[in-house]
């Protein structure tokens, strides 16, 4: 509990603001709740991933989160989704909350915030990122806690509903319109 509030009172926040949906994902490495390397970019390569950021592993909001994810863990794989969690913790403590809640996903231990600086996540911060090709295709800045597995299955649902973009004709303007 120490680390953590050192970490909220040295600042280890990003500057930057969070990725806009269809900006490049980072495809950076980080190390899961077992001590292994975790590849963001080949997981990329396979499908759909939802990399969340969660501010502490084992409270109440991350527990509730986490849990959702857990439960709906089977429809989310029917999805082709894989589902990574990111947070400030230490990768004993990934661990021990992995096995007390029986989280079937990697938790990424991510102390000194470089995934979270990549992703633009500030502080303390509880969002999620859907990435597919690995471009972002969706993102919760403001991540629900008991409804994040619901939230990520209504985005993949609205994601799979859209028809293509229309090419523009090779005589028309290409810019963009706001």
């Amino acid at each position: 509990m120490l680390a953590f509030l050192l970490r909220a009172l040295t600042g280890l926040a990003s500057a930057a603001e969070p990725l806009d949906i269809g900006a490049t994902a980072p495809a950076l490495k980080g190390t899961n709740q077992d001590g292994k390397t975790v590849d963001l970019g080949e997981q990329y390569k396979k499908g759909l991933v939802l990399v969340y950021f969660y501010p502490k592993a084992g409270t109440p909001g991350c527990t509730s989160e986490a849990c959702s994810l857990r439960d709906a863990f089977a429809d989310l794989n029917k999805l082709n989704l894989t589902v990574v969690g990111v947070s400030h913790d230490t990768v004993a403590e990934q661990k021990t909350f992995a096995v007390a809640q029986k989280l079937p996903f990697d938790l990424l231990a991510d102390p000194k915030s470089e995934i979270y600086n990549a992703f633009g996540v500030p502080g303390f911060n509880r969002q999620s990122f859907l990435v597919k090709d690995g471009k972002v295709v969706w993102r919760e800045l403001k991540a629900s806690t008991a409804e994040q597995a619901n939230d990520v299955k209504k985005a993949v649902a609205d994601l799979t509903a859209k028809p293509a973009p229309a090419q523009p004709a090779a005589s028309a303007s290409t810019g963009d319109k706001k």
